[in-house]
């Protein structure tokens, strides 16, 4: 006889930023079949490389990390071309002083830390000193020529009236390269496609379902980022709008573009294969 099944244990990013694809998610309909946990990136990330979460949406880099344990859900991703507001360095006087001086980082997230890294190194020359520090922008700055924000700590910062300049990492990053930029996808535990094929399939043809309401009806996301963050509604209209949901070819053009230039500066230790499970195989995309 076979035995109860175990939960499904769903992984939230606990940023505005992936509000349109878990807004409407109906979490109701899955009963007790399904747990959703939200954490920050960095939790998030080491969970799912525990094992004790089964999806999500996890950093590219954490996924390039550990790419042998996971498959990709096809069609979701956090991405942008062009400005994304929430991964900002902010810095002192001008980037010349910044690129070769001392710049404390978030905890939060490997993918934002390492595009850092490839914008100021690979594009800029620089070979500035790092160090991490608890995100507050007054207190990072304390001693430091730059600070790097992530999420709804970057956004809350923007709105202050702190005197630094401001670096938007998407927004550097299709200027240098011409290139989308994902900064994070939905990954699988592939015990859990093994163990728990159906209600996978099921989960994600919700989450693909929640994705398109929530990119046509943003009034309720936009409400509760103000109700949550403050800010205005223009503000979040232009916000959400920018950011892109899909995993397309454009998209994963640019993440591999990422990956190749993390491996070049020692970031990484080997090619990272796309692999997309489509339900019936997996589809390995390694251009």
């Amino acid at each position: 006889m076979k035995g109860p099944q175990r939960i499904l244990k769903i992984g939230r990013i606990d940023f505005t930023n992936v509000w349109p694809v878990f807004h409407y998610f109906p979490i109701g309909e899955f009963g007790s079949s399904i747990e959703v946990m939200s954490q920050v990136p960095t939790d998030l990330n080491r969970n799912m490389r525990n094992g004790v979460i089964d999806i999500g949406p996890i950093s590219s880099f954490a996924y390039a990390e550990s790419h042998n344990r996971y498959y990709i859900l096809p069609n979701l991703s956090v991405s942008a071309y062009g400005s994304v507001r929430s991964i900002l360095l902010f810095y002192k006087d001008n980037l010349d002083r910044v690129k070769n001086g001392r710049i404390a980082l978030t905890t939060a997230s490997a993918t934002s830390v390492n595009l850092l890294k490839i914008i100021l190194q690979k594009f800029h020359g620089g070979n500035p000193e790092y160090s991490f520090a608890p995100p507050s922008l007054h207190d990072m700055m304390e001693g430091m020529d730059g600070a790097l924000l992530i999420g709804d700590d970057a956004i809350r910062a923007s709105w202050e009236n702190h005197g630094y300049q401001v670096l938007d990492l998407g927004a550097e990053w299709t200027r240098l390269t011409g290139h989308w930029m994902t900064f994070a996808i939905w990954a699988i535990q592939r015990e859990a496609i093994e163990s728990m094929p159906e209600l996978i399939s099921r989960v994600q043809v919700s989450f693909n379902e929640s994705k398109f309401r929530g990119q046509s009806e943003l009034r309720g996301i936009i409400t509760a980022a103000m109700d949550r963050l403050g800010g205005t509604h223009d503000y979040w209209k232009l916000y959400f709008s920018e950011l892109n949901y899909d995993f397309s070819d454009e998209q994963k053009k640019g993440l591999q573009l990422y990956y190749q230039y993390a491996m070049e500066l020692g970031l990484l230790s080997g090619e990272v294969p796309l692999n997309i499970w489509n339900n019936t195989n997996i589809l390995q995309v390694n251009e």
